[in-house]
């Protein structure tokens, strides 16, 4: 694990600023939150390409629809809870249907809100976004996975749902390390069992690992960054060689990794998963580490679980 944290939202900002030389086409759509998505260095850098819509998320959807008709290369940045609910109709019909290739960046994902609580934690995105077709659905693990995985995306097609933190989170690449969009990435082989996790998680989850390992537990641990289209070919390996698998989002339970990890297993008739989440309830306010601990995904939460698992 390298040092220091950083949140994958200021990713987001430093990535835009170089990308918007490299792609001419780049245009970020903002919704008053660019002080807050970092979109500051992009907009003044790129005036003309910076497009501020206001509280309005639905005309940044059918704004940024409109751009990606015309063959430019949109990004709207908003807040996870706003991006995924109050614009879902606007992107399910005007960007989905025709499958334009947009980015809904957003930020404040999952538990990463904290203080801000329960109206700003999105923990239903992923799996909300994971039901509308020809939507892909991304969460990097780190500064450096959210770089990458960014300017993939933007060379991708189709439409794209990032997600990206608000609290530092700890860095676990370096600029070296290779990522593609689709592709998990196993950061540790086990035997044992296998920690499957997703965004903030995958920190916790190679934490848990340590302590796991510490008790003679061969543990595996994998990067799952696309949560849809799912690595299968990975799972289903993880699913071969240990026959065990835990899933950890800071997500909800229901349609998110875990589900999606438990349907592969489902398909191919054997291994046992068990999931955390956040279990059919919603979040409250609280600093970010306090969070991870009520709702069980914190590293000592994980390895007890695993525990009982085995």
């Amino acid at each position: 694990m390298k040092q220091g944290s950083i949140a994958t939202r200021d990713a987001f900002g430093d990535a835009l600023a170089v990308l918007g030389e490299r792609f001419p086409k780049l245009f970020v759509i903002d919704c008053d939150v660019g002080k807050s998505m970092k979109t500051g260095s992009f907009a003044e850098k790129f005036p003309e390409r910076h497009i501020n819509v206001g509280i309005a998320e639905q005309n940044a959807a059918g704004i940024a629809a409109g751009l990606a008709a015309q063959g430019k290369l949109p990004v709207i940045s908003t807040y996870a809870v706003f991006g995924s609910m109050r614009m879902l109709e606007q992107v399910r019909t005007s960007i989905c249907y025709p499958n334009l290739h947009v980015i809904v960046a957003c930020g404040h994902g999952g538990l990463t809100s904290a203080n801000d609580g329960v109206t700003h934690q999105a923990i239903e995105d992923m799996g909300i976004y994971r039901t509308i077709p020809n939507m892909t659905v991304v969460m990097p693990a780190d500064y450096h996975s959210t770089r990458v995985l960014l300017e993939q995306a933007i060379e991708a097609t189709g439409p794209i749902y990032i997600r990206f933190t608000r609290d530092p989170i700890p860095v676990l690449y370096n600029e070296k390390d290779r990522f593609t969009l689709g592709c998990g990435k196993l950061l540790r082989k086990g035997r044992d069992v296998t920690l499957i996790a997703v965004g903030d998680i995958v920190s916790q989850a190679l934490r848990a690992s340590e302590l796991l390992v510490a008790r003679g537990i061969d543990v595996g641990v994998a990067d799952i960054h696309t949560v849809k289209p799912i690595d299968r070919e990975l799972i289903m390996d993880c699913l071969e060689k240990t026959g065990r698998i835990v899933t950890v989002e800071d997500h909800s339970k229901y349609n998110g990794l875990g589900s999606a990890v438990c349907e592969i297993a489902a398909e191919m008739g054997r291994g046992r998963v068990i999931r955390l989440g956040l279990d059919d309830t919603f979040g409250e306010s609280g600093t970010y580490e306090q969070l991870l601990r009520k709702y069980g995904l914190d590293a000592e939460s994980i390895a007890e679980a695993t525990l009982r698992l085995l």
